[in-house]
């Protein structure tokens, strides 16, 4: 895994300011009332802060944004980042506050003057997510960001709040360098790899082969990944935290995707090796939980296949049986998650007898048309567990937006050969492919769908990420577990 940037919290020394090497950065209110490690500052730049905190160019500034000094006479570091910022900023602001002292710092050590502010760990926080790089398959892979020293009035409560947020910040980087990986190096069979390496935080990790695969009737899921020479697999993580039945998280992991049979433009396919964005999440937030020792089960579940096509490969006109029973027409298939999905699903209801479930998925591009890149579609059985959710995504800072289900779309997923279709035409396609999940749901267990096509990857930078893969639902997910299923 991407190694993070290292964080230490610690008492102001008003001292070492001038000796300090890389980059200095300070919080600053817009009411620019100068803390003391401020008016030390000012004074070794001979007013040059003063100067910057009352010019037009800060007053414009948004709360986050940051302004730079360069090479700043009277102090040993080659830069100074003032960060707009009040004192009990939300934590949105804070992380963002933290993320701008990263974009300019870029892999210089840092020194943070953060006396007075409330979130220091949330600053630091923001400051590690948004030093990521993904430099694994360069020849010379970049150095880890030099460390962080941040300044603040209690360095042990800090410290104490940013455990947490550090098992956090794991589980999101891991769920970028999976998503970010080639196919040529993340296969089905490396994927899995490093999901059993999880067993090294205490998470049990049950790889089912192919062979287990036809045992349990998975024929949808190994309909999918019967044209390519990876052999399709499923893994099962188990957190033990806590009593009773657990949150099952399902992920669905199609290594790439290049549409089978109905094969995909050239245009844009190298972008589907992210299409294992759904299990790269379970993953990280299976790690998250793991790390911070959480006081819930948590089972996460993935299918990994690879979609190719060959002369075994699924055909568009194909009808496979599913592990549940039901008769499944092939449509299309680049339509090949929900295949992968529902089969886990069932599984997963099976084998764990959760206590709700959510799956994951880089589903449709009928999400991405109807929210863009900044939310996930958001589908459930049940408003109150979607409620949970949303409350977390939104305290998290990750945007996922309520779509609707219902009966009525069933009508587009008939079939006159099977008991119903995959596929439901152009209208409506992500909540139709959501309502095909549903089928696969039994009546008492509360579920939601994640589409998450729009946000996994990004072509530009997003406010704790660089351009590329991002993370997204890892912290939410965290949330929610720790919200609604971790024990006192």
């Amino acid at each position: 895994m991407t190694d993070l940037r290292k964080v230490s919290f610690g008492v102001v020394d008003l001292d070492g300011l001038a000796e300090a090497g890389g980059r200095i950065a300070a919080l600053c209110p817009a009411e620019v009332k100068m803390s003391p490690g401020l008016r030390r500052l000012n004074r070794l730049t001979k007013g040059a802060v003063e100067r910057a905190l009352q010019s037009e160019a800060w007053g414009e500034l948004k709360q986050g944004d940051a302004m730079s000094l360069a090479y700043p006479a009277g102090v040993a570091a080659e830069g100074i980042d003032l960060v707009k910022l009040e004192r009990r900023a939300d934590v949105a602001d804070s992380r963002k506050a933290g993320a701008s002292i990263a974009k300019a710092a870029g892999d210089k050590a840092v020194t943070l003057i953060a006396e007075g502010v409330a979130r220091p760990a949330e600053i630091a926080m923001g400051l590690v997510l948004r030093s990521y790089r993904y430099t694994a398959q360069k020849s010379q892979p970049a150095d880890v960001p030099a460390d962080a020293s941040v300044m603040c009035k209690d360095p042990e409560a800090a410290t104490g709040a940013f455990g947490p947020l550090l098992a956090q910040a794991e589980g999101v980087v891991f769920t970028r360098d999976l998503v970010s990986a080639p196919a040529n190096v993340l296969t089905t069979t490396t994927f899995a790899e490093e999901l059993v390496a999880l067993g090294e935080l205490g998470v049990e990790v049950e790889v089912l082969d192919e062979p287990k695969l036809v045992e349990l009737g998975m024929r949808a899921l190994l309909g999918v990944g019967q044209g390519s020479e990876s052999p399709s697999k499923v893994v099962v993580m188990r957190w033990k935290g806590g009593t009773g039945a657990p949150l099952a998280l399902v992920g669905k992991g199609v290594v790439f995707d290049t549409g089978g049979i109905s094969l995909k433009p050239a245009a844009g396919m190298e972008d589907m090796t992210m299409d294992m964005g759904g299990a790269g999440t379970v993953a990280g937030v299976m790690k998250a939980v793991a790390t911070r020792k959480a006081k819930a089960n948590v089972t996460g579940l993935v299918g990994l296949v690879e979609n190719m096509p060959d002369g075994r490969a699924q055909r568009p006109g194909d009808i496979v049986k599913t592990m549940k029973g039901d008769t499944v027409e092939i449509i299309n298939t680049d339509a090949e998650g929900r295949m992968v999905l529902c089969d886990v699903m069932w599984h997963a209801q099976e084998a764990e007898k959760p206590a709700a479930m959510v799956d994951l998925a880089t589903l449709t591009g009928a999400c991405v048309i109807a929210l863009g890149h900044e939310n996930a579609a958001v589908y459930s059985n049940d408003d109150g567990f979607a409620e949970d959710f949303l409350k977390a995504a939104k305290a998290e800072g990750e945007g996922a937006w309520r779509m609707p289900l219902g009966e009525a779309y069933d009508a587009m997923l008939k079939s006159d050969k099977a008991d119903f279709k995959h596929v439901g035409g152009r209208p409506a396609g992500s909540i139709t492919a959501a309502q095909f999940l549903k089928r696969f749901v039994k009546d008492d267990v509360p579920w939601i769908h994640l589409d998450i096509a729009g946000v996994a990857q990004v072509a530009a930078d997003t406010a704790l990420a660089p351009k590329g893969a991002t993370g997204w639902g890892v912290m939410a997910l965290d949330r929610l577990v720790r919200d609604r299923f971790e024990q006192e």
